[in-house]
């Protein structure tokens, strides 16, 4: 089993559930490190005095803060802790929430949540069955490794799943990033075609179905470098659609979704009839 990164409780009113926060996520990494080119010599980084040149240790390291005019407060790891918010190590639930109202912007991270007390399991589930029923999220705050985070807390079917969140002054502003964006498309023959190649691409769900190619090919670089070989991809970069030319090609884009998604159902079809008869033929057996 896996070791909680995190422990403490649940707060909804004058109910508390002792969880433990787990890592739900994992990301496809391969590990490089840094070589000067055309040698075999490693990158190194050290924390070094800027005025002495010599290496410092990590636990003589103290943070400080510009505050302009070359000036710099200085903050000792005891000073944060005192002030950090929660140290009662809790998860105090502020609001519920509808879970269709928060804007996906907003997540960051998932973590699952555990009972970290076998006595108070039955608590952990009440919470999780009544998130579920109502389709509801808890909003909460809560410290972990020096950082204050939002939350939201729902139900995943057997498990509570934690989202850590941006703060709504994290999230930049569109208008600001970007500059000056296209107006509304209007209601023209284009909208409706891309409406209707929209409808004919559509389907359900499943995540399954998508594997990180990039990696793989990452993983196939190393491996023929490795065995002395030369391995070359040569993908066209895609140009943008000329206006003039948008409704052909919308026009095209529907008929060639609407012959994949005819291809798939017969194929679906077909395996669901194999199915049915192999399992016919094992009740004959049986």
């Amino acid at each position: 089993m896996a070791r909680a990164i995190w422990s403490g409780y649940i707060n909804f009113g004058l109910v508390s559930v002792p969880v433990g926060l787990y890592s739900a996520t994992r990301e496809h990494e391969i590990d490089f490190h840094q070589f000067q080119k055309g040698t075999s010599d490693r990158i190194r980084y050290k924390r070094v005095n800027e005025r002495t040149g010599r290496e410092v240790p990590y636990e003589k390291i103290v943070k400080g803060h510009d505050v302009g005019g070359g000036e710099y407060v200085i903050v000792e790891p005891d000073e944060l802790d005192d002030i950090a918010p929660g140290k009662s190590r809790s998860l105090e639930i502020d609001t519920f929430v509808d879970l269709d109202e928060i804007d996906p912007m907003h997540f960051q991270k998932s973590y699952y949540l555990g009972p970290s007390d076998p006595e108070n399991a039955s608590s952990y589930a009440l919470l999780r069955d009544a998130l579920a029923k109502t389709n509801r999220a808890g909003i909460a705050k809560f410290v972990m490794r020096g950082k204050e985070y939002l939350a939201t807390i729902r139900a995943d079917e057997k498990v509570l799943v934690l989202e850590t969140m941006f703060f709504a002054d994290e999230i930049r502003d569109p208008d600001e990033e970007l500059g000056d964006l296209p107006r509304k498309a209007g209601a023209g023959k284009q909208l409706s075609m891309a409406v209707d190649l929209i409808e004919a691409m559509s389907g359900e769900w499943k995540p399954a179905s998508y594997q990180d190619t990039y990696t793989e090919r990452v993983k196939e670089l190393v491996k023929t470098k490795h065995q002395g070989k030369e391995i070359v991809y040569s993908e066209e970069e895609p140009q943008a659609t000329n206006p003039t030319d948008l409704v052909a090609a919308l026009r095209a884009s529907v008929e060639e979704a609407r012959k994949a998604r005819g291809a798939k159902k017969k194929t679906t079809t077909k395996k669901t009839a194999a199915k049915k008869k192999t399992s016919r033929t094992k009740k004959k057996a049986a």
